[in-house]
């Protein structure tokens, strides 16, 4: 069992920045793959980011693509998603999730653990 909590949401204006972060606990987090969704309301829940267990390996959705960052540090079992240049479409609760592999997964259901969300609101 794996417990994500994330943090960092907020209000923030177009153009601007927040970083997000999840703190995992429970297992080894260098076992996991992690990534970040999001899920405007009546949307779907969608992929943001994802890295693998070492930070070597990422990939990000097309419209995020340049403006966000994911990062790990295994040390402090947290991972990280900096959001730069902020777009009010990028309003959503923002999840993070988790699943023991080496590889990386862009889809909700290939994910076993999810955090409860952290909503980030970009006002224009």
């Amino acid at each position: 069992q794996v417990r994500l909590v994330e943090s960092g949401g907020g209000l923030v204006q177009a153009g601007g920045s927040l970083r997000l972060s999840c703190a995992a606990s429970g297992r080894t987090f260098s076992d996991y793959a992690m990534g970040w969704f999001r899920q405007a309301p009546g949307k779907e829940r969608d992929f943001v980011a994802a890295i693998n267990w070492s930070g070597r390996s990422t990939t990000y959705a097309d419209s995020v693509k340049g403006r966000f960052t994911i990062s790990r540090d295994n040390a402090k079992n947290t991972v990280y998603l900096q959001m730069n240049s902020l777009k009010p479409e990028d309003t959503a609760v923002y999840y993070c999730a988790a699943r023991p592999s080496i590889l990386v997964f862009t889809t909700p259901n290939e994910y076993s653990y999810w955090g409860q969300g952290t909503q980030v609101t970009v006002s224009s």
